[in-house]
């Protein structure tokens, strides 16, 4: 009888309207030991050195291992930018998430190697993105190697700039400075009809996977089992290309829901992933 051969992890996301040190007794008593934290600033303002390190002792209290790091993605923080300014504001924004991930105790950090802006532009000025995104990733890049943390960039929402696998797999090429990693959105994947081509495509650097279902529409963030993801296939893949990593489940969560009822439905999840391992 096959185990789940992976540590089930839990992204902090679905309480990132709540304090860090509010939710990680009930984490803890939940059983999760390894967790992603949000760097959402109302979850955790990674700008703020001395909130960074009480929550770090506290993880360490509690002998929860933050295993990654969410870096922070919005409209301003462009690392594909025409303008030179912008540019670099994103740049030393990410960096200053890379510090703080390493102060908490991260082992990886995770980012979406575009920005958040829909469409693709005409070919010569798509190139010129990517350059620019090169040239930025470069620099997180070494940044982590020089903080003893490894960079993972994720698979993006189809419709976004960047949004296909093959336009991420170019920046992980053109990055030269460090050893960058992969993390799988099963979400994303799944919502860009792709998930067989992403697993294999990312199977060569892939470290982590983010564990969430949608029913194809939107990105839902549900529990596994509760979307249109053939889980069985997933762990099979992931079992026939020797994927050595943790998943991580990032689910929803509403400010107006308990934290038990969000935990109930985070373990709910990883009992389904044990479950879905053991059946043959």
């Amino acid at each position: 009888m096959n185990t789940l051969e992976w540590p089930v992890a839990l992204s902090t996301g679905c309480f990132y309207r709540r304090p860090i040190l509010t939710i990680l007794d009930a984490v803890h008593a939940a059983g999760f030991r390894q967790i992603e934290v949000c760097s959402f600033p109302a979850h955790l303002d990674y700008h703020d050195i001395a909130a960074v390190k009480r929550a770090g002792q506290r993880l360490h209290d509690l002998q929860i291992d933050p295993v990654s790091f969410h870096a922070p993605f919005a409209d301003r923080i462009d690392i594909t930018s025409f303008d030179p300014a912008i540019r670099e504001a994103a740049v030393a924004e990410l960096i200053r998430a890379c510090d703080s991930a390493a102060l908490l105790g991260c082992t990886h950090v995770v980012l979406h190697p575009g920005p958040e802006r829909e469409g693709r532009p005409p070919e010569a000025e798509f190139l010129q993105h990517m350059h620019h995104a090169a040239d930025s990733l470069n620099r997180v890049a070494a940044r982590c190697c020089e903080l003893g943390i490894q960079l993972l960039l994720e698979n993006m929402l189809a419709h976004l700039l960047f949004g296909h696998v093959s336009d991420m797999m170019y920046l992980l090429g053109e990055i030269k400075s460090c050893e960058v990693g992969t993390c799988l959105d099963t979400g994303h994947a799944h919502l860009a009809g792709e998930m067989g081509i992403v697993i294999q495509k990312l199977s060569g650097h892939l470290k982590m996977v983010h564990v969430n279902d949608n029913k194809g529409q939107r990105d839902d963030h549900l529990p596994p089992g509760d979307g249109g993801i053939d889980w069985h296939h997933v762990i099979s893949e992931l079992r026939r290309l020797d994927f050595h990593g943790v998943l991580v489940l990032e689910l929803s969560g509403s400010e107006h829901e308990s934290s038990e009822t969000i935990l109930a439905r985070a373990t709910r999840a990883r009992d389904f992933l044990h479950q879905i391992a053991s059946t043959p």
